[in-house]
C-alpha cells in the first residue's frame, strides 16, 4: 500500500484515499466537487429554512459555487419582517438620537452637553447592534429608552442648575 502526505496537514495518508482521515481535505478532483456540491446543497437548505425564500437560480451562482443572491436575500427577507410598529420604532429612535446629539453639539462646552450626547448615541439602533455582541442579546427597547431618559433627564438637570 502506497502512502503519501496530506498537503494541508501533511498527515501520511493511503495514496487511493478521496479525503485526509485527519483533516477531511479533499486528496482527487472527484472529491473537491463532491464537497463543493454537498456545501452548496446544505447553505440552500439553510436559507430555505431561514424562510427567505430566495431559491437561486442557474443564473444565480457565482464561480465559487456560492449564490450572488444569497445574502442579499436573506436581507431583504429580513427587512420584510420587520413590522410596522418595529420600523417605526427604529425611525424615531434615529430622529431622537440624531437630534439630541445636534443639541448636544450646539452646548459642547456646557456640561450638560455630554449627558445630552451619551443619551442620544445611546438610542440609535446601530449601537444595540454593537452591544448585542459583548453582551450576548442586544438591548430591549424599553431598556435603550430608559438609558436615553435618564441621560436627558441628566442633561436638563444640569442645564437647569447650572
Amino acid at each position: 500500500m502506497k502512502m503519501k502526505a496530506c498537503p494541508r496537514c501533511s498527515e501520511s495518508i493511503d495514496e487511493s484515499a478521496r479525503y485526509c482521515v485527519q483533516c477531511g481535505t479533499p486528496q482527487t478532483e472527484d472529491a473537491a466537487k463532491e464537497l463543493d456540491t454537498y456545501v452548496q446543497r446544505q447553505a440552500e437548505q439553510v436559507i430555505a429554512e431561514s424562510g427567505a425564500g430566495t431559491e437561486p437560480g442557474p443564473a444565480a451562482t457565482d464561480g465559487s459555487g456560492g449564490t450572488a443572491e444569497g445574502l442579499d436575500g436573506l436581507k431583504t427577507a429580513a427587512e420584510a419582517e420587520l413590522s410596522d410598529r418595529e420600523q417605526l420604532w427604529r425611525r424615531a429612535c434615529y430622529v431622537l438620537g440624531y437630534g439630541t446629539v445636534a443639541v448636544a453639539f450646539t452646548r459642547i462646552p456646557s456640561p450638560e452637553a455630554w449627558p445630552l450626547l451619551l443619551g442620544g448615541i445611546a438610542i440609535l439602533p446601530p449601537i444595540r447592534r454593537l452591544t448585542a455582541e459583548p453582551l450576548g442579546s442586544p438591548l430591549k427597547r424599553e431598556v435603550m429608552a430608559g438609558i436615553y431618559a435618564v441621560f436627558v433627564v441628566l442633561g436638563v438637570l444640569l442645564l437647569v442648575l447650572l
